[in-house]
């Protein structure tokens, strides 16, 4: 059975499935009882709020899921699905992590922000397969989600996530699987959050490709043919691969006191039913996580050539960096809502957090170094382990049609964040304008805190520093208007950078002697003339320090697209969409530090990519045919690397489904 057959058989059983489930719905529909609609929501940090969330069902730009250069409007990758990238819109970037492996491939990964409970009532299971490319370059993910309610208030739930993804070029492919179990219990006393998740990472590691003109100019480097194969260009790594593994473990708890408002019946002055009004709540939160990083290269001639500098051994790298978080966080509440004074929530909570970590040692004994060894300019322990404490208080307003609003302080007051400060908050209010509701929101933070410990300390067979860093100071304040009835969204920020910490054009961290501002301003607009609609993005934003920080100054999505029903059942979405973003120097990727860093060599941008698609939803069923970068050799420069000598994937046909089977 050839792929394309095959492809063609896994969706038809898809579909079977979903037919035969219609069919069961409709013949028992009689027979069904109404039940109460389903919801999502994801927790927050420290205190774990629920906060309101989606139920992943839309076929609205279904397709844009699959497009790895399309995470964002401005987005610099190594061009394969499932591989690195860093967003280049500067505020919605997130800053560096305590394990700064991880932070490259944080778009795929689990997290307490991502992850969703749902109350469905009814049982769902959310099967979805994607793929695209040929045999050579299949690009492939398969994900599952399950959730169950036992009743009104206990929920469980499970879900997996596997990508395979071969690549359009050589020495590019990546394997990721994640899998996640989680609980929930809403109860008038007692709440419970609690989820387990894994993922593992296997990426190819190619450094890029040896020559851009494969891309640009190929006649020129083919002696005069025009054609070439993506999988025939040579890349400068062979034989290289990093490896991301982890484990997070999540458990909030949450214990009301209160008591119960008896309702009466007003004639017959009996109690017809009463509610818990919860007035304080203690909680406790454990977040356990682990992250494993390895990187290997068994070519030892490549791993000489293309690093710069080897300090710990010849003949190949083969090296492992982990990580383990233990966080426990104790708060006491004050509730919103618990009598007609009580406007808003107001909580504080302590946290101690154990971090350690694991590096390599330095195994180079003697003062005679083989020719080709670099001296290790500094000594970095092989295990580290801090203690850290904050207290914090949080203020929220969840309800109200009016006001909300939610404001967060943490202060550092032992081991290596003592003096830290973080301080963050929006408001937001809405006002009745034109029979339709306009809303204003305004947002901001202060924090002035230390670089993570792996920015100060770190060492490997390419890479060794020990930075005394002064703390991080950034000040950021911003709004938005959102306007319904016209489609409009338009969001303003500015924030200043004191001493910023980045990774330089050596791929080292190293810290701004002078302060860096950014100005963004956004706008969304969503038009609608019946059946047509044109959606657009556009992101201005400046950096006053381009060598510290350099962004695209423009970037845009846009969307031009027609949307109707067939025979009422059958929805369809027809269009073209693209992005574009101005040239500017992009990041450079280093493979043995999964990390992308300044440089000034060869500027990207200045290119658009377009995509041709259709998205259908049929019942509970949502499927897309596309082809992807349809302008490839038609319009929009050939010059299409988001990251330099990294170039994003050619034209391709990809197609995928979505089943949502309720029992």
């Amino acid at each position: 059975m050839t792929r394309y057959n095959a492809l063609k058989y896994c969706l038809s059983m898809l579909l079977m499935l979903l037919a035969f489930q219609v069919q069961g719905q409709s013949q028992g529909k009689k027979k069904q009882q109404p039940v109460a609609p389903s919801y999502a929501w994801s927790p927050s940090e420290p205190l774990g709020l629920r906060y309101e969330s989606t139920i992943d069902t839309l076929f609205e730009n279904y397709h844009l899921k699959a497009i790895p250069s399309m995470r964002s409007k401005a987005w610099a990758t190594t061009g394969n699905y499932g591989a690195e990238g860093q967003d280049q819109l500067f505020f919605d970037r997130e800053p560096v992590s305590d394990f700064f492996f991880a932070d490259a491939l944080s778009t795929w990964l689990p997290s307490v922000q991502t992850h969703r409970f749902y109350n469905t009532r009814r049982p769902m299971t959310l099967l979805s397969y994607t793929t695209g490319g040929d045999k050579y370059s299949n690009q492939d993910r398969t994900t599952a989600v399950f959730s169950g309610n036992v009743d009104k208030k206990l929920q469980i739930g499970a879900g997996l996530d596997y990508i395979y993804s071969k690549g359009s070029y050589d020495y590019q492919a990546d394997k990721n699987f994640m899998w996640n179990i989680s609980g929930s219990y809403i109860g008038d006393r007692y709440e419970l959050q609690t989820f387990f998740n894994n993922f593992s990472h296997t990426n190819k590691e190619s450094g890029g490709i040896v020559d851009d003109r494969y891309i640009t100019d190929p006649a020129a480097v083919q002696g005069g043919v025009t054609k070439v194969n993506p999988k025939d260009i040579l890349t400068n790594l062979t034989a290289s691969h990093s490896y991301l593994s982890g484990l997070e473990f999540y458990m909030n708890h949450r214990y009301k006191v209160g008591y119960y408002h008896y309702d009466r019946d007003s004639l017959t002055d009996t109690i017809v039913g009463r509610t818990y009004i919860p007035v304080t709540s203690f909680i406790w939160t454990m977040d356990v996580k682990t992250r494993n990083h390895r990187f290997k290269n068994q070519s030892g001639q490549q791993d000489t050539t293309y690093f710069d500098f080897t300090y710990l051994g010849l003949g190949g790298t083969d090296e492992k960096t982990r990580y383990l978080s233990l966080r426990n966080t104790l708060g006491v509440s004050l509730l919103e809502g618990f009598n007609k004074y009580a406007k808003f929530g107001f909580s504080v909570y302590a946290t101690h957090e154990l971090r350690k970590y694991t590096q390599v040692t330095d195994s180079v004994t003697g003062t005679e170094l083989p020719e080709g060894l670099h001296v290790l300019p500094v000594s970095v322990p092989a295990k580290h382990t801090d203690n850290l404490v904050w207290v914090g208080g949080q203020l929220t307003k969840q309800r109200g049609t009016h006001l909300t609003y939610d404001a967060t302080a943490q202060f550092g007051v032992a081991g290596d964040v003592a003096g830290d400060i973080s301080i963050d908050g929006d408001i937001a209010t809405r006002m009745f304008l034109w029979r339709d509701t306009v809303t204003l929101r305004a947002y901001g933070y202060f924090k002035n805190e230390k670089a993570p410990y792996l920015l100060r300390n770190f060492i490997s067979n390419h890479f060794a520093w020990n930075n005394d860093f002064s703390k991080v100071t950034r000040f950021r304040v911003g709004g938005e208007l959102a306007i319904p009835f016209t489609g409009t969204t338009v969001n303003v920020g500015y924030e200043t950078l004191k001493n910023f910490v980045y990774f330089g054009d050596d791929a080292m961290p190293a810290q701004s002697g002078s302060p860096v501002h950014v100005l963004s301003a956004s706008l969304d607009e969503r038009l609608r003339f019946g059946i047509l609609n044109w959606d657009t993005q556009l992101t201005f934003q400046t950096s006053s320090n381009d060598e510290v920080l350099s962004l695209p100054k423009l970037a845009v999505y846009s969307n031009l697209y027609l949307k109707f029903r067939v025979a009422r059942v059958l929805h369809v979405q027809l269009g073209i969409d693209g992005n574009y973003y101005t040239s500017y120097y992009a990041p450079a990727y280093n493979p043995a530090i999964m990390t992308f860093h300044n440089q000034r060599e060869v500027k990207c941008g200045n290119f658009a990519f377009f995509n041709v698609y259709a998205n259908f939803k049929l019942k509970q069923a949502r499927f897309y045919v596309m082809y992807s970068h349809a302008n490839k050799g038609l319009f929009g420069g050939s010059n299409y690397f988001a990251s330099p000598h990294y170039p994003l994937n050619p034209g391709r046909f990809q197609m995928g489904v979505s089943v949502n089977f309720v029992n």
